[in-house]
């Protein structure tokens, strides 16, 4: 297998990063952020999704978060464990990643019957992408949650 190409994001330093306490296992946290994020982030049939490095993915997520394609590549995953992804979001406007090939990394942590997951969002091209995502991903991980105790 080839090197697969990261992102370069030496004159991109803004990030962002959250952290959550999921009440469910390592297992079924990695399963929702791959064979089933269409159960809480994509909207239902538009995933497009091979869980191997170097492979392409699209999505748009939930219609009631407002339209928004997303593209990216798998960049590494380590089941249960990790996983590492570009991230590209927008709709034309200046929200989501602006065009910017972001880098998107879950670390995912067991603690106690639950699970701790990491994230961190980088490589923004503005503050306001950046800030925007900020905000965005706490609540997601809120509705991950609700998700995996439902």
């Amino acid at each position: 297998m080839t090197d697969i190409p990261w992102p370069d994001h030496t004159d991109r330093p803004l990030k962002t990063s959250c952290e959550h306490v999921i009440n469910a296992a390592p297992d079924a946290v990695f399963a929702a952020w791959t064979t089933k994020f269409e159960t809480w982030f994509a909207q239902t049939g538009t995933l497009a999704l091979v869980l191997e490095p170097g492979q392409p993915y699209f999505f748009y997520n939930r219609d009631e978060w407002g339209r928004h394609p997303h593209y990216g590549r798998i960049l590494a995953l380590e089941e249960n464990r990790r996983l590492e992804m570009t991230w590209l979001t927008g709709n034309g406007t200046d929200v989501g990643t602006q065009g910017a090939e972001t880098l998107l990394r879950i670390t995912l942590t067991p603690e106690g019957s639950g699970t701790r997951v990491h994230l961190e969002h980088s490589g923004f091209v503005s503050e306001a992408s950046r800030d925007g995502h900020a905000e965005n991903w706490p609540l997601a991980l809120q509705i991950l949650d609700d998700a995996l105790r439902a």
